[in-house]
């Protein structure tokens, strides 16, 4: 297998590792199951003892600990959510409650650790190891997308599959009525579930963060020229962070534009994003960043997250990616465009 080193890397001689602890952290994602089945029995083949970490970083304070074996890892690899179960803490913000987080995992000659989560997990990885001389290696498990590093985060295929799939569903119903639907999809601060669910829905108009333009303007035009070609559908896909607001706000702003003309409909999605059995993109790609985790592990890396860029595994420091924002295709969002008239 090839793999793209980036520099910068804090890559130590090969370890002796014999114990690791693993664990999920901040929003659940699809696909975080099939991370944490490949790394225990990644770990378990190479002769290291895998522990879980329940409730994320407020798990590792409190020591709520749980040895896994391949067995405990079985009949997993298809369900949503997380065995490990997930929770930002608050308390891990603090130097002294990392100091408590290092006594737990010493406590049972942890020798190093996995996360599996977003931004949040990867700072307070960064910090920890930093402070205690912990190896510790993350793997990009967040519905957004947004991490820079990697080419798809675990979660983002079975959202957007999830988005397109209930969109569909609206699209009958719009038919049947001749209405103007706004639907909301998550993404606070990036557009990638909302550009890629709207480029597969045949979307009409796309509200993302990433663009601070007056979309209530252009969208409104769009509208009008869809009169022209008497357009029967109209579906408007909003980012809940865009640069207008979220699908309320929106189709708020075209209602005070053009009156009773459309019949607008507004529907939230919400959290049926985050769940639902994993694509089987999100399985692979889970398995394949799980088993390099302990692998790069043994092999002396640390600070880190495991991506995939190319099609190839990658490793990039956990400051880099942290502080480099990953930027839309903006091909897709032209073609977006392009494509909606």
């Amino acid at each position: 297998m090839n793999f793209l080193l980036p520099i910068n890397i804090d890559t130590m001689p090969t370890t002796n590792i014999k114990r690791i602890a693993v664990f999920t952290s901040g929003g659940d994602a699809p696909g975080m199951n099939a991370a944490i089945r490949a790394v225990v029995r990644t770990a378990i083949y190479h002769g290291i003892e895998v522990f879980g970490i329940m409730q994320g970083y407020d798990g590792m304070i409190n020591g709520i600990f749980q040895r896994l074996e391949a067995q405990d890892v079985g009949n997993i690899i298809h369900r949503g959510g997380t065995m490990l179960r997930s929770a930002r803490s608050e308390e891990f913000r603090t130097i002294e409650g990392r100091q408590k987080a290092y006594n737990s995992l010493k406590s049972i000659d942890i020798d190093a650790c996995i996360g599996i989560g977003g931004n949040g997990t990867f700072t307070g990885a960064m910090l920890f190891s930093r402070e205690f001389d912990m190896p510790f290696i993350g793997l990009p498990g967040t519905i957004d997308n947004d991490l820079y590093g990697t080419d798809c985060t675990i979660g983002f295929d079975t959202a957007i599959n999830t988005a397109t799939s209930a969109m569909d569903k609206i699209r009958d119903t719009a038919d049947s009525h001749n209405r103007l639907f706004f639907i909301e999809v998550m993404g606070r601060h990036s557009g990638f579930i909302a550009l890629h669910s709207g480029i597969g829905v045949g979307a009409g108009s796309i509200f993302i963060p990433e663009n601070p333009i007056n979309c209530v303007q252009t969208l409104i035009q769009i509208l009008k020229k869809g009169e022209r070609r008497n357009k029967r559908v109209n579906l408007v896909v909003v980012a809940e962070g865009s640069a207008c607001g979220g699908a309320m706000d929106v189709s708020a702003q075209v209602k005070a534009a053009v009156g009773s003309k459309y019949d607008i409909k507004v529907t939230v999605i919400g959290h049926l994003q985050r769940g639902g059995s994993p694509s089987c993109f999100d399985r692979v790609l889970a398995s394949r960043l799980g088993f390099s985790a302990v692998e790069a592990l043994i092999e002396g890396k640390s600070n880190v997250m495991v991506g995939l860029m190319d099609n190839r595994i990658s490793y990039t420091p956990f400051e880099e990616a942290i502080k480099n924002d990953k930027p839309l295709d903006q091909d897709l969002v032209r073609m977006a465009e392009i494509l909606s008239l």
